[in-house]
Protein backbone atom coordinates (compact mmCIF):
# COMPACT_ATOMS: atom_id res chain seq x y z
CA UNK A 1 0.00 0.00 0.00
CA UNK A 2 1.39 3.90 -0.37
CA UNK A 3 1.45 4.36 3.39
CA UNK A 4 3.97 1.56 3.72
CA UNK A 5 6.55 2.77 0.91
CA UNK A 6 9.74 3.47 2.55
CA UNK A 7 10.16 7.26 0.69
CA UNK A 8 7.21 7.93 2.08
CA UNK A 9 6.91 11.30 4.34
CA UNK A 10 5.86 10.29 7.14
CA UNK A 11 2.72 12.93 7.42
CA UNK A 12 1.88 11.36 4.27
CA UNK A 13 -1.19 9.56 5.60
CA UNK A 14 -2.35 13.12 7.46
CA UNK A 15 -2.18 15.35 4.54
CA UNK A 16 -4.30 12.25 2.74
CA UNK A 17 -6.93 12.26 5.46
CA UNK A 18 -7.73 16.08 5.02
CA UNK A 19 -7.83 15.82 1.41
CA UNK A 20 -10.16 12.94 1.46
CA UNK A 21 -12.70 15.17 4.25
CA UNK A 22 -12.52 18.05 1.77
CA UNK A 23 -13.49 15.47 -1.37
CA UNK A 24 -15.99 14.20 0.47
CA UNK A 25 -17.40 17.37 2.00
CA UNK A 26 -17.42 18.49 -1.94
CA UNK A 27 -19.19 15.90 -3.13
CA UNK A 28 -22.07 15.85 -0.98
CA UNK A 29 -22.42 19.68 -1.10
CA UNK A 30 -22.44 19.39 -4.81
CA UNK A 31 -24.95 16.64 -4.69
CA UNK A 32 -27.13 18.21 -2.03
CA UNK A 33 -27.19 21.15 -4.14
CA UNK A 34 -27.78 19.19 -7.54
CA UNK A 35 -30.69 17.65 -5.90
CA UNK A 36 -32.04 21.01 -4.33
CA UNK A 37 -32.02 22.53 -7.73
CA UNK A 38 -33.23 19.73 -10.37
CA UNK A 39 -36.10 18.75 -8.16
CA UNK A 40 -38.88 18.95 -10.26
CA UNK A 41 -41.84 21.11 -8.74
CA UNK A 42 -45.10 19.25 -8.85
CA UNK A 43 -46.63 18.83 -12.48
CA UNK A 44 -49.24 17.30 -14.03
CA UNK A 45 -46.44 15.19 -16.00
CA UNK A 46 -45.90 13.28 -12.53
CA UNK A 47 -49.73 11.84 -11.77
CA UNK A 48 -50.51 8.83 -11.87
CA UNK A 49 -52.43 7.89 -15.00
CA UNK A 50 -54.65 5.43 -15.81
CA UNK A 51 -53.69 2.49 -17.28
CA UNK A 52 -55.77 3.16 -20.36
CA UNK A 53 -53.68 6.21 -20.89
CA UNK A 54 -50.74 4.48 -21.12
CA UNK A 55 -48.77 3.66 -24.52
CA UNK A 56 -45.83 1.05 -24.74
CA UNK A 57 -43.57 1.07 -27.86
CA UNK A 58 -44.30 -2.16 -30.08
CA UNK A 59 -41.98 -5.37 -29.43
CA UNK A 60 -39.56 -5.62 -31.78
CA UNK A 61 -39.66 -8.54 -34.27
CA UNK A 62 -37.98 -11.76 -33.31
CA UNK A 63 -34.77 -12.65 -35.46
CA UNK A 64 -33.53 -16.04 -34.93
CA UNK A 65 -29.50 -15.80 -34.76
CA UNK A 66 -27.54 -17.62 -37.76
CA UNK A 67 -26.67 -20.55 -37.34
CA UNK A 68 -25.25 -23.84 -39.69
CA UNK A 69 -26.58 -27.38 -40.41
CA UNK A 70 -24.88 -30.15 -41.68
CA UNK A 71 -24.73 -33.31 -41.53
CA UNK A 72 -22.19 -35.95 -40.65
CA UNK A 73 -21.26 -39.27 -42.89
CA UNK A 74 -22.35 -41.55 -39.66
CA UNK A 75 -25.66 -39.69 -39.69
CA UNK A 76 -24.90 -36.96 -36.83
CA UNK A 77 -27.10 -33.72 -37.71
CA UNK A 78 -25.58 -30.99 -36.63
CA UNK A 79 -26.74 -27.26 -35.36
CA UNK A 80 -24.29 -24.42 -34.51
CA UNK A 81 -24.88 -21.31 -33.41
CA UNK A 82 -22.49 -18.86 -32.35
CA UNK A 83 -22.84 -16.05 -29.39
CA UNK A 84 -20.10 -13.83 -28.18
CA UNK A 85 -21.95 -11.98 -25.43
CA UNK A 86 -20.96 -14.41 -22.32
CA UNK A 87 -17.72 -16.60 -22.22
CA UNK A 88 -19.71 -20.31 -22.19
CA UNK A 89 -20.59 -22.67 -24.37
CA UNK A 90 -23.40 -25.15 -23.64
CA UNK A 91 -24.69 -28.32 -26.64
CA UNK A 92 -27.66 -30.80 -26.33
CA UNK A 93 -27.91 -34.29 -27.82
CA UNK A 94 -31.17 -35.05 -28.69
CA UNK A 95 -32.02 -39.26 -29.72
CA UNK A 96 -34.86 -40.48 -30.95
CA UNK A 97 -36.10 -43.07 -28.53
CA UNK A 98 -38.30 -43.00 -25.27
CA UNK A 99 -39.95 -44.59 -22.85
CA UNK A 100 -42.92 -45.47 -25.16
CA UNK A 101 -40.79 -47.78 -26.61
CA UNK A 102 -39.33 -49.69 -23.74
CA UNK A 103 -41.49 -53.60 -23.31
CA UNK A 104 -44.50 -53.18 -21.39
CA UNK A 105 -43.01 -55.92 -18.83
CA UNK A 106 -40.04 -53.80 -17.97
CA UNK A 107 -41.58 -50.22 -17.59
CA UNK A 108 -39.17 -47.64 -16.56
CA UNK A 109 -36.36 -49.31 -18.48
CA UNK A 110 -35.80 -46.07 -20.74
CA UNK A 111 -35.75 -43.80 -17.25
CA UNK A 112 -33.19 -45.53 -15.79
CA UNK A 113 -31.04 -45.91 -18.87
CA UNK A 114 -31.38 -42.22 -19.28
CA UNK A 115 -29.75 -41.68 -15.90
CA UNK A 116 -27.19 -44.56 -15.66
CA UNK A 117 -25.80 -43.44 -18.65
CA UNK A 118 -24.09 -40.26 -16.74
CA UNK A 119 -24.21 -41.16 -12.91
CA UNK A 120 -22.32 -44.47 -13.71
CA UNK A 121 -19.44 -42.70 -15.44
CA UNK A 122 -17.68 -43.76 -18.57
CA UNK A 123 -14.97 -46.66 -20.05
CA UNK A 124 -12.37 -43.99 -19.80
CA UNK A 125 -13.31 -42.21 -16.39
CA UNK A 126 -14.98 -43.59 -13.41
CA UNK A 127 -18.48 -41.88 -11.75
CA UNK A 128 -16.15 -40.23 -9.21
CA UNK A 129 -13.37 -38.86 -11.62
CA UNK A 130 -16.04 -38.25 -13.92
CA UNK A 131 -17.74 -35.59 -11.36
CA UNK A 132 -14.15 -34.37 -10.21
CA UNK A 133 -13.36 -33.70 -13.73
CA UNK A 134 -16.44 -31.52 -14.17
CA UNK A 135 -16.36 -29.65 -10.74
CA UNK A 136 -12.88 -28.32 -11.19
CA UNK A 137 -13.95 -26.75 -14.21
CA UNK A 138 -16.96 -25.30 -12.86
CA UNK A 139 -18.96 -27.85 -15.96
CA UNK A 140 -22.21 -29.88 -16.05
CA UNK A 141 -23.09 -33.21 -17.87
CA UNK A 142 -26.57 -34.39 -17.80
CA UNK A 143 -28.60 -37.01 -18.87
CA UNK A 144 -32.10 -38.36 -18.89
CA UNK A 145 -34.74 -39.97 -20.98
CA UNK A 146 -38.69 -39.20 -21.12
CA UNK A 147 -41.36 -40.46 -23.17
CA UNK A 148 -40.79 -39.31 -26.52
CA UNK A 149 -37.11 -38.47 -26.58
CA UNK A 150 -33.65 -38.97 -25.13
CA UNK A 151 -31.19 -35.95 -23.87
CA UNK A 152 -27.80 -35.14 -22.70
CA UNK A 153 -26.49 -31.75 -22.62
CA UNK A 154 -23.06 -30.06 -21.26
CA UNK A 155 -22.86 -26.79 -19.89
CA UNK A 156 -18.97 -25.35 -20.13
CA UNK A 157 -16.35 -22.22 -19.63
CA UNK A 158 -15.40 -21.31 -23.05
CA UNK A 159 -11.84 -21.94 -22.06
CA UNK A 160 -13.05 -25.53 -21.29
CA UNK A 161 -14.56 -26.15 -24.44
CA UNK A 162 -12.56 -28.81 -26.13
CA UNK A 163 -12.11 -30.84 -22.94
CA UNK A 164 -15.67 -30.66 -21.95
CA UNK A 165 -16.57 -31.80 -25.58
CA UNK A 166 -14.20 -34.92 -24.83
CA UNK A 167 -16.31 -35.76 -21.26
CA UNK A 168 -19.42 -35.24 -23.31
CA UNK A 169 -19.18 -37.19 -26.26
CA UNK A 170 -17.62 -40.08 -23.63
CA UNK A 171 -20.53 -39.89 -21.96
CA UNK A 172 -22.83 -40.61 -24.96
CA UNK A 173 -20.72 -43.18 -26.91
CA UNK A 174 -18.98 -44.98 -24.23
CA UNK A 175 -21.00 -44.86 -20.79
CA UNK A 176 -19.86 -48.04 -18.07
CA UNK A 177 -23.31 -48.62 -17.12
CA UNK A 178 -21.61 -49.24 -13.19
CA UNK A 179 -23.52 -51.89 -11.41
CA UNK A 180 -23.24 -50.07 -8.20
CA UNK A 181 -24.95 -46.90 -9.85
CA UNK A 182 -27.81 -49.22 -11.58
CA UNK A 183 -28.61 -50.53 -8.16
CA UNK A 184 -28.52 -47.18 -6.50
CA UNK A 185 -30.77 -45.62 -9.36
CA UNK A 186 -33.16 -48.96 -8.26
CA UNK A 187 -33.24 -48.29 -4.80
CA UNK A 188 -34.21 -44.94 -5.29
CA UNK A 189 -36.97 -45.87 -8.04
CA UNK A 190 -38.03 -48.33 -5.62
CA UNK A 191 -38.83 -45.39 -2.67
CA UNK A 192 -40.46 -43.27 -5.38
CA UNK A 193 -42.79 -46.09 -6.18
CA UNK A 194 -43.47 -46.21 -2.28
CA UNK A 195 -44.69 -42.70 -2.08
CA UNK A 196 -46.24 -41.97 -4.82
CA UNK A 197 -49.68 -41.68 -3.30
CA UNK A 198 -48.29 -38.82 -0.56
CA UNK A 199 -49.71 -36.10 -2.96
CA UNK A 200 -53.07 -36.00 -4.21
CA UNK A 201 -51.99 -33.61 -6.71
CA UNK A 202 -49.95 -36.68 -8.04
CA UNK A 203 -52.64 -39.11 -7.83
CA UNK A 204 -54.78 -36.90 -9.69
CA UNK A 205 -52.45 -36.14 -12.38
CA UNK A 206 -51.33 -40.23 -13.03
CA UNK A 207 -54.97 -41.31 -12.61
CA UNK A 208 -56.71 -39.03 -15.23
CA UNK A 209 -54.04 -39.92 -18.01
CA UNK A 210 -54.78 -43.84 -17.52
CA UNK A 211 -58.64 -43.03 -17.80
CA UNK A 212 -57.63 -40.67 -21.05
CA UNK A 213 -54.89 -43.30 -22.58
CA UNK A 214 -55.81 -46.46 -20.75
CA UNK A 215 -53.85 -48.13 -18.24
CA UNK A 216 -51.72 -50.23 -20.42
CA UNK A 217 -50.71 -47.24 -22.56
CA UNK A 218 -46.76 -45.72 -23.15
CA UNK A 219 -48.30 -42.71 -22.27
CA UNK A 220 -49.92 -43.23 -18.70
CA UNK A 221 -48.10 -46.42 -17.63
CA UNK A 222 -46.69 -46.50 -14.31
CA UNK A 223 -43.11 -48.05 -13.01
CA UNK A 224 -44.01 -51.08 -10.83
CA UNK A 225 -41.97 -53.32 -8.38
CA UNK A 226 -42.51 -55.93 -10.38
CA UNK A 227 -41.34 -54.02 -13.89
CA UNK A 228 -38.18 -52.58 -12.12
CA UNK A 229 -37.13 -56.32 -11.23
CA UNK A 230 -37.60 -57.55 -14.47
CA UNK A 231 -34.98 -54.76 -15.70
CA UNK A 232 -30.75 -56.01 -15.07
CA UNK A 233 -28.18 -54.48 -17.14
CA UNK A 234 -28.01 -56.30 -19.72
CA UNK A 235 -31.70 -54.71 -20.35
CA UNK A 236 -30.70 -51.00 -20.37
CA UNK A 237 -27.11 -51.70 -22.19
CA UNK A 238 -29.09 -53.47 -25.02
CA UNK A 239 -31.96 -50.14 -24.71
CA UNK A 240 -28.80 -48.12 -25.06
CA UNK A 241 -27.42 -49.52 -27.79
CA UNK A 242 -31.41 -49.74 -29.83
CA UNK A 243 -31.10 -46.11 -28.72
CA UNK A 244 -27.77 -43.97 -28.59
CA UNK A 245 -26.69 -43.49 -31.97
CA UNK A 246 -25.29 -41.28 -34.69
CA UNK A 247 -28.18 -41.79 -37.31
CA UNK A 248 -30.54 -40.81 -34.44
CA UNK A 249 -29.53 -38.02 -32.82
CA UNK A 250 -29.20 -34.00 -33.36
CA UNK A 251 -26.38 -32.52 -31.86
CA UNK A 252 -26.59 -28.59 -31.05
CA UNK A 253 -24.27 -25.83 -29.51
CA UNK A 254 -24.26 -22.65 -28.69
CA UNK A 255 -21.49 -20.19 -27.17
CA UNK A 256 -18.57 -18.02 -27.24
CA UNK A 257 -16.81 -20.90 -29.89
CA UNK A 258 -15.03 -20.29 -33.49
CA UNK A 259 -17.55 -22.37 -36.01
CA UNK A 260 -14.41 -23.48 -37.71
CA UNK A 261 -12.58 -25.40 -34.64
CA UNK A 262 -16.02 -26.28 -33.07
CA UNK A 263 -16.26 -28.03 -36.50
CA UNK A 264 -12.92 -29.72 -36.01
CA UNK A 265 -13.67 -31.13 -32.75
CA UNK A 266 -17.18 -32.30 -33.35
CA UNK A 267 -15.37 -34.52 -36.28
CA UNK A 268 -12.49 -35.56 -34.01
CA UNK A 269 -15.05 -36.46 -30.80
CA UNK A 270 -17.58 -37.47 -33.07
CA UNK A 271 -17.11 -38.50 -36.67
CA UNK A 272 -15.68 -42.04 -36.04
CA UNK A 273 -18.70 -43.21 -33.34
CA UNK A 274 -20.97 -45.75 -34.85
CA UNK A 275 -24.10 -47.82 -33.54
CA UNK A 276 -23.85 -51.70 -32.99
CA UNK A 277 -26.90 -53.88 -32.44
CA UNK A 278 -30.30 -53.43 -34.24
CA UNK A 279 -31.68 -49.73 -33.90
CA UNK A 280 -34.75 -48.81 -32.21
CA UNK A 281 -37.89 -49.32 -33.97
CA UNK A 282 -39.34 -46.01 -33.46
CA UNK A 283 -41.87 -45.85 -36.18
CA UNK A 284 -45.09 -46.55 -36.22
CA UNK A 285 -45.37 -44.83 -33.22
CA UNK A 286 -48.12 -46.03 -30.17
CA UNK A 287 -51.72 -45.61 -30.76
CA UNK A 288 -53.48 -43.54 -29.12
CA UNK A 289 -57.64 -43.55 -28.48
CA UNK A 290 -59.87 -42.86 -25.27
CA UNK A 291 -60.10 -45.16 -23.33
CA UNK A 292 -62.74 -44.03 -20.51
CA UNK A 293 -65.75 -41.92 -20.17
CA UNK A 294 -67.10 -41.08 -16.95
CA UNK A 295 -67.05 -40.26 -13.29
CA UNK A 296 -64.17 -41.85 -11.20
CA UNK A 297 -63.36 -41.16 -7.23
CA UNK A 298 -60.09 -42.00 -5.34
CA UNK A 299 -61.26 -42.16 -1.83
CA UNK A 300 -59.13 -40.41 0.71
CA UNK A 301 -61.01 -40.12 3.39
CA UNK A 302 -58.64 -38.25 5.75
CA UNK A 303 -58.44 -34.77 3.01
CA UNK A 304 -60.44 -32.03 3.56
CA UNK A 305 -60.47 -30.82 0.07
CA UNK A 306 -60.82 -32.33 -3.36
CA UNK A 307 -58.09 -32.11 -6.16
CA UNK A 308 -60.48 -32.40 -9.67
CA UNK A 309 -59.42 -32.96 -13.12
CA UNK A 310 -61.63 -33.28 -15.93
CA UNK A 311 -61.01 -33.36 -19.77
CA UNK A 312 -60.70 -35.83 -22.59
CA UNK A 313 -58.36 -36.89 -25.48
CA UNK A 314 -56.86 -33.64 -27.12
CA UNK A 315 -54.42 -33.03 -30.09
CA UNK A 316 -51.34 -32.49 -31.86
CA UNK A 317 -49.61 -29.40 -32.48
CA UNK A 318 -50.16 -28.96 -36.25
CA UNK A 319 -53.77 -29.34 -35.91
CA UNK A 320 -54.71 -26.57 -38.50
CA UNK A 321 -56.56 -24.87 -35.63
CA UNK A 322 -54.20 -24.92 -33.04
CA UNK A 323 -53.82 -21.16 -33.03
CA UNK A 324 -57.53 -20.50 -32.50
CA UNK A 325 -57.08 -22.88 -29.69
CA UNK A 326 -53.99 -21.20 -27.99
CA UNK A 327 -56.38 -17.97 -27.92
CA UNK A 328 -59.24 -19.95 -26.37
CA UNK A 329 -56.95 -20.80 -23.68
CA UNK A 330 -56.13 -17.15 -23.15
CA UNK A 331 -60.36 -16.60 -22.60
CA UNK A 332 -60.35 -19.34 -20.63
CA UNK A 333 -57.19 -19.38 -17.96
CA UNK A 334 -55.30 -16.29 -15.84
CA UNK A 335 -56.07 -13.92 -13.46
CA UNK A 336 -58.84 -11.80 -16.55
CA UNK A 337 -60.08 -15.81 -17.60
CA UNK A 338 -63.55 -16.76 -17.44
CA UNK A 339 -62.73 -19.58 -14.86
CA UNK A 340 -60.96 -17.01 -12.40
CA UNK A 341 -63.27 -14.72 -12.11
CA UNK A 342 -66.43 -16.98 -12.40
CA UNK A 343 -65.40 -20.21 -10.59
CA UNK A 344 -63.15 -18.28 -8.32
CA UNK A 345 -63.81 -14.59 -7.67
CA UNK A 346 -67.81 -14.56 -8.46
CA UNK A 347 -68.56 -18.32 -6.62
CA UNK A 348 -65.85 -18.97 -4.60
CA UNK A 349 -65.47 -22.38 -5.22
CA UNK A 350 -61.96 -23.24 -6.26
CA UNK A 351 -58.72 -22.16 -4.78
CA UNK A 352 -57.39 -23.04 -8.23
CA UNK A 353 -59.06 -23.80 -11.40
CA UNK A 354 -57.83 -23.95 -14.97
CA UNK A 355 -58.94 -25.74 -18.33
CA UNK A 356 -56.70 -25.66 -21.43
CA UNK A 357 -56.09 -27.29 -24.82
CA UNK A 358 -52.70 -29.27 -24.40
CA UNK A 359 -51.95 -30.78 -27.69
CA UNK A 360 -48.76 -32.61 -28.11
CA UNK A 361 -45.85 -32.44 -31.01
CA UNK A 362 -46.36 -36.41 -32.43
CA UNK A 363 -49.37 -38.02 -30.96
CA UNK A 364 -52.52 -36.52 -29.14
CA UNK A 365 -52.25 -34.36 -25.66
CA UNK A 366 -54.96 -33.83 -23.11
CA UNK A 367 -57.71 -31.11 -22.91
CA UNK A 368 -57.65 -30.61 -19.35
CA UNK A 369 -59.41 -28.95 -16.78
CA UNK A 370 -59.98 -28.56 -12.84
CA UNK A 371 -58.38 -27.38 -10.13
CA UNK A 372 -58.70 -27.58 -5.72
CA UNK A 373 -61.75 -27.26 -4.12
CA UNK A 374 -63.32 -27.73 -0.33
CA UNK A 375 -64.68 -31.00 -0.06
CA UNK A 376 -68.38 -29.93 0.10
CA UNK A 377 -68.15 -27.81 -2.95
CA UNK A 378 -66.89 -30.00 -4.92
CA UNK A 379 -69.81 -30.86 -7.58
CA UNK A 380 -70.80 -27.13 -7.82
CA UNK A 381 -67.41 -26.82 -8.58
CA UNK A 382 -67.21 -29.48 -11.35
CA UNK A 383 -70.60 -28.44 -12.45
CA UNK A 384 -69.19 -24.86 -12.52
CA UNK A 385 -66.41 -25.52 -14.68
CA UNK A 386 -67.84 -27.92 -16.82
CA UNK A 387 -70.54 -24.58 -17.66
CA UNK A 388 -67.77 -22.55 -18.46
CA UNK A 389 -66.66 -25.10 -21.14
CA UNK A 390 -70.10 -25.29 -22.60
CA UNK A 391 -70.16 -21.65 -22.91
CA UNK A 392 -67.36 -21.20 -25.07
CA UNK A 393 -68.74 -23.85 -27.05
CA UNK A 394 -72.26 -22.04 -27.72
CA UNK A 395 -71.61 -18.58 -28.28
CA UNK A 396 -68.87 -16.22 -29.53
CA UNK A 397 -66.23 -14.24 -27.11
CA UNK A 398 -66.43 -10.88 -26.91
CA UNK A 399 -64.49 -8.15 -29.26
CA UNK A 400 -62.73 -7.57 -25.79
CA UNK A 401 -61.96 -10.92 -24.41
CA UNK A 402 -60.28 -11.80 -28.48
CA UNK A 403 -58.24 -8.74 -28.34
CA UNK A 404 -56.73 -9.47 -24.65
CA UNK A 405 -56.20 -13.38 -25.55
CA UNK A 406 -54.61 -12.63 -28.75
CA UNK A 407 -52.19 -9.56 -27.50
CA UNK A 408 -51.26 -12.30 -24.32
CA UNK A 409 -50.17 -14.76 -26.76
CA UNK A 410 -48.28 -12.96 -29.27
CA UNK A 411 -46.62 -11.02 -26.37
CA UNK A 412 -45.45 -14.18 -24.94
CA UNK A 413 -44.24 -15.03 -27.91
CA UNK A 414 -40.80 -13.67 -27.73
CA UNK A 415 -39.96 -15.74 -24.60
CA UNK A 416 -39.51 -18.28 -27.01
CA UNK A 417 -36.24 -16.65 -28.31
CA UNK A 418 -34.63 -14.93 -24.92
CA UNK A 419 -31.78 -16.41 -25.59
CA UNK A 420 -29.58 -17.75 -28.64
CA UNK A 421 -29.95 -21.68 -26.81
CA UNK A 422 -34.08 -21.38 -26.74
CA UNK A 423 -33.51 -20.25 -30.26
CA UNK A 424 -31.22 -23.30 -31.11
CA UNK A 425 -33.45 -25.92 -28.51
CA UNK A 426 -36.64 -24.60 -31.08
CA UNK A 427 -34.96 -25.14 -34.35
CA UNK A 428 -33.83 -28.88 -32.97
CA UNK A 429 -37.14 -29.69 -31.55
CA UNK A 430 -38.80 -28.83 -34.91
CA UNK A 431 -36.18 -31.51 -37.25
CA UNK A 432 -37.00 -34.02 -34.76
CA UNK A 433 -40.73 -33.52 -34.74
CA UNK A 434 -40.68 -32.91 -38.35
CA UNK A 435 -42.08 -29.70 -38.03
CA UNK A 436 -40.94 -26.80 -40.79
CA UNK A 437 -38.11 -24.13 -39.26
CA UNK A 438 -40.40 -21.88 -39.73
CA UNK A 439 -43.53 -23.15 -37.69
CA UNK A 440 -43.67 -21.27 -34.74
CA UNK A 441 -43.51 -17.96 -37.13
CA UNK A 442 -46.79 -19.49 -39.24
CA UNK A 443 -48.60 -20.04 -35.88
CA UNK A 444 -47.90 -16.58 -34.87
CA UNK A 445 -48.99 -15.25 -38.16
CA UNK A 446 -52.31 -17.39 -37.48
CA UNK A 447 -52.70 -15.96 -34.05
CA UNK A 448 -52.97 -12.36 -35.51
CA UNK A 449 -55.65 -13.04 -37.91
CA UNK A 450 -57.83 -15.71 -35.27
CA UNK A 451 -61.41 -14.15 -35.17
CA UNK A 452 -64.39 -15.06 -32.44
CA UNK A 453 -65.79 -17.02 -35.08
CA UNK A 454 -62.34 -19.15 -35.43
CA UNK A 455 -62.52 -19.30 -31.73
CA UNK A 456 -66.14 -20.94 -31.55
CA UNK A 457 -65.52 -23.22 -34.27
CA UNK A 458 -62.36 -24.20 -32.53
CA UNK A 459 -64.11 -25.03 -29.55
CA UNK A 460 -67.41 -26.62 -30.90
CA UNK A 461 -64.82 -29.18 -32.89
CA UNK A 462 -62.05 -30.17 -30.04
CA UNK A 463 -64.42 -30.12 -26.62
CA UNK A 464 -66.46 -32.65 -26.16
CA UNK A 465 -68.79 -32.87 -23.42
CA UNK A 466 -70.11 -36.23 -23.73
CA UNK A 467 -66.28 -37.70 -23.93
CA UNK A 468 -65.40 -36.09 -20.46
CA UNK A 469 -63.57 -37.90 -17.90
CA UNK A 470 -64.13 -36.21 -14.57
CA UNK A 471 -61.66 -37.88 -11.71
CA UNK A 472 -62.00 -36.72 -8.12
CA UNK A 473 -59.59 -37.38 -5.43
CA UNK A 474 -60.75 -36.50 -1.96
CA UNK A 475 -62.97 -37.56 1.13
CA UNK A 476 -66.22 -39.20 -1.27
CA UNK A 477 -68.29 -39.37 2.24
CA UNK A 478 -67.79 -35.70 2.81
CA UNK A 479 -69.46 -34.50 -1.00
CA UNK A 480 -72.53 -33.11 -1.06
CA UNK A 481 -74.37 -33.69 -3.19
CA UNK A 482 -72.97 -37.06 -4.32
CA UNK A 483 -71.05 -37.52 -7.06
CA UNK A 484 -73.58 -39.41 -8.96
CA UNK A 485 -75.25 -36.05 -9.30
CA UNK A 486 -72.48 -35.51 -11.89
CA UNK A 487 -73.39 -38.80 -14.36
CA UNK A 488 -76.12 -39.05 -16.53
CA UNK A 489 -76.19 -42.80 -15.25
CA UNK A 490 -75.79 -41.92 -11.90
CA UNK A 491 -72.52 -44.32 -12.28
CA UNK A 492 -69.00 -43.58 -10.25
CA UNK A 493 -66.27 -45.60 -10.09
CA UNK A 494 -64.22 -45.74 -7.76
CA UNK A 495 -60.50 -46.74 -7.99
CA UNK A 496 -58.23 -48.58 -6.30
CA UNK A 497 -54.48 -47.38 -6.08
CA UNK A 498 -52.93 -49.49 -3.49
CA UNK A 499 -49.44 -50.16 -4.91
CA UNK A 500 -49.16 -53.67 -6.03
CA UNK A 501 -46.46 -54.85 -3.40
CA UNK A 502 -42.53 -56.00 -4.12
CA UNK A 503 -41.93 -59.89 -5.03
CA UNK A 504 -40.36 -61.79 -1.78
Amino acid sequence: MLYNRPNAPVDRPRRLRRRWVSMTFLTLLGVGLGLLLGWPAPASALTPRHFDELSFPSLPEVQVPAFDRYQLPNGLVVYLMEDHELPLVSGSATFRTGSRFEPAEQVGLASLTGEAMRLGGTANLSADALNEALERRAAAIETGFDIAAGSASFDALAEDTEDILALFADVIQRPAFAQDKIDFLKRQARGGIARRNDSPDSITSREFRKRVYGVDSPYARTVEYATLDAIDREDILDFYRASIRPEQTILGIVGDFDRTTMKRLIEQRFGPWRGAGTPLAVTPLPEVAQAETGVFVVDQPQMTQSSVQIGHLGGMVNYPDHAALSVMNEVLNGFSGRLFNEVRSRQGLAYSVYAFWAPRFDHPGLFIGGGETRTEATVPFVQSVKAEMNRIRQAPITAAELAQAQDAVLNSFVFNFQTPSQALNRLIRDEYYGYPADFIFQFQAQVKTTTAQDVLAAAQARLDPDQLVILIVGNQAGITPALSTLSPDGQVTTLDITIPPPAA
